[in-house]
């Protein structure tokens, strides 16, 4: 189950932090309405994937995957433009991945 989650988190931010790049290339880099529109579609498919996360909980879902988005987009920065993070990033990157694994991972007993 777990697996299976992390792999929807990945995925839904290849869909997400990919789509918003599109957008971003086709309005800032001048690449035009194809790469706005594929940019558009790739979001789409964000949210259908992220629906399809096991856990039912939105609001959950939504903010352990934040953290995924942070550490996913200094990694797409990394690949697709030369971007080179410092040590501080790097730092809150993996701040945000530990609060993705206590929200989405943490044994459930109860409530607050």
């Amino acid at each position: 189950m777990i697996v299976k989650s992390i792999a929807l988190f990945v995925l839904a931010a290849l869909f997400e932090i990919g789509g918003a790049w599109l957008v971003w290339q086709g309005i800032r880099e001048h690449k035009g309405w194809l790469w706005i529109g594929a940019g558009v579609i790739a979001l789409g498919l964000y949210g259908f994937v992220a629906a399809l996360q096991p856990d039912a909980n939105f609001g959950r879902i939504l903010a352990a995957y934040g953290g995924v988005f942070v550490a996913g987009s200094l990694a797409w920065g990394m690949v697709a433009d030369g971007f080179r993070p410092d040590r501080y990033d790097v730092i809150g990157a993996l701040v945000c991945l530990v609060g993705v694994a206590v929200i989405m991972y943490a044994p459930r007993t109860g409530t607050v």
